[in-house]
């Protein structure tokens, strides 16, 4: 263990009765973020590390300076190694899989849960409360624990815990994702609507009544049960409409447009697509803007919202972008389009959905919540 270690510790030993006293609480975050700053690595926890976004997960953390994985859990897979699931994860020295219940939480600092719906509010329940849980399933996406059960068809169990969560697309929450334990990353869908829409929403520049998204994915957004789920109907040679108009990720793309206008009345019309393509997303977005705004305005608005954010980039006006454009990346592309009628244009958003949808945008929360560069193994 290294003199750094040491002291970092000693440090988090020495102030950790403060935790009780409110008036404290600030001084405490102040002496983690120090602690933290001195030590050579986090170490972190993976449940779920067999699935897809999992995977892509564990192939970004290996290769984070600034982690040290410690568990790798998936309990259908307990005592087999990682690269029985995915040969391109090279590092040699990592645990072998074991299950979530085996893990020691005084060995962690972090926990991912990339989990099927309904099983990270259970983890959540009975971590300690050093442990910073950041979960990429639909658990604490949503705040109203009734829309929850409505479109998830799940109880929630830890609804105690619902608004002690962030939901944190990272370009918009980085300054408040200091103040939460546990942190919610959108869905990869969400993630590829909101970073392109929000900004026009804030500024009032679109008619919120004929908004119209046709979002198209590869199919590992669909988890690993697609195979399965789609044999014998040309999985690799098709496109399928899915959910159409009720798609669950309707929910938290209304909550949080709904946080911004403080309005119950919009329309938004969502279709998803399942492409015979492994990985990405394209959606398209089409909008009617107010009288006095122009393509112009849209990008320059961009522009500015997205002034030194690395993972946003945005396109010369009417490029034809596509997810080839971002695949393996942490990046959104985004391209404004004009079309034949005024005020009506089309906004083409491109993710990569396992990693800027996914797993990408999970450690880009991370490196901010512990105040580490937010490029920081993603670039």
């Amino acid at each position: 263990m290294s003199v750094k270690n040491t002291v970092a510790e000693k440090l988090e030993e020495a102030f950790s009765f403060l935790k009780d006293n409110f008036l404290l609480q600030y001084l405490l975050r102040i002496i983690t973020d120090i602690s933290q700053k001195m030590k050579d690595s986090l170490n972190i926890a993976v449940a779920g590390a067999t699935g897809y976004v999992g995977l892509e997960l564990i192939k970004i953390l290996s290769k984070h300076p600034k982690v040290k994985i410690v568990y790798l859990c998936a309990n259908k897979s307990a005592g087999k190694k990682i690269q029985t699931f995915d040969k391109r994860i090279i590092k040699k020295n990592l645990p072998v899989i074991s299950k979530v219940q085996n893990i020691n939480w005084n060995k962690i600092e972090v926990l991912f849960t990339a989990l099927p719906n309904g099983e990270a509010q259970k983890i959540a329940k009975i971590i300690p409360n050093h442990i910073k849980l950041i979960d990429l399933s639909a658990d604490f996406r949503l705040k109203n624990s009734k829309l929850y059960k409505k479109w998830y068809g799940i109880n929630h169990k830890s609804k105690e815990l619902i608004n002690k969560a962030i939901y944190s697309v990272t370009e918009f929450s980085k300054k408040n994702l200091h103040n939460h334990r546990i942190i919610s990353c959108p869905g990869c869908y969400p993630t590829s609507i909101q970073i392109p829409l929000i900004p026009l929403v804030k500024e009032k520049m679109i008619d919120l009544e004929s908004i119209i998204i046709d979002s198209k994915s590869g199919y590992s957004g669909a988890g690993r049960g697609v195979h399965k789920a789609y044999a014998g109907k040309n999985l690799y040679e098709s496109i399928k409409a899915y959910g159409v108009g009720f798609h669950r990720h309707n929910s938290e793309i209304e909550q949080e447009i709904k946080k911004i206008t403080k309005k119950n009345k919009f329309n938004i019309t969502f279709t998803p697509h399942l492409s015979p393509m492994f990985k990405g997303i394209l959606s398209t977005i089409y909008i009617e803007t107010k009288k006095s705004v122009n393509l112009k305005k849209i990008n320059n608005i961009y522009k500015k919202t997205f002034k030194g954010k690395q993972f946003v980039k945005i396109k010369k006006a009417n490029t034809l972008i596509s997810t080839n454009d971002v695949i393996n990346t942490n990046n959104c592309q985004i391209s404004v389009c004009k079309t034949k009628y005024k005020n009506k244009y089309i906004i083409l958003s491109a993710i990569d959905n396992l990693i800027k949808g996914g797993s990408g945008q999970a450690v880009q929360n991370m490196n901010i919540k512990f105040n580490l560069p937010e490029t920081r193994g993603l670039v």
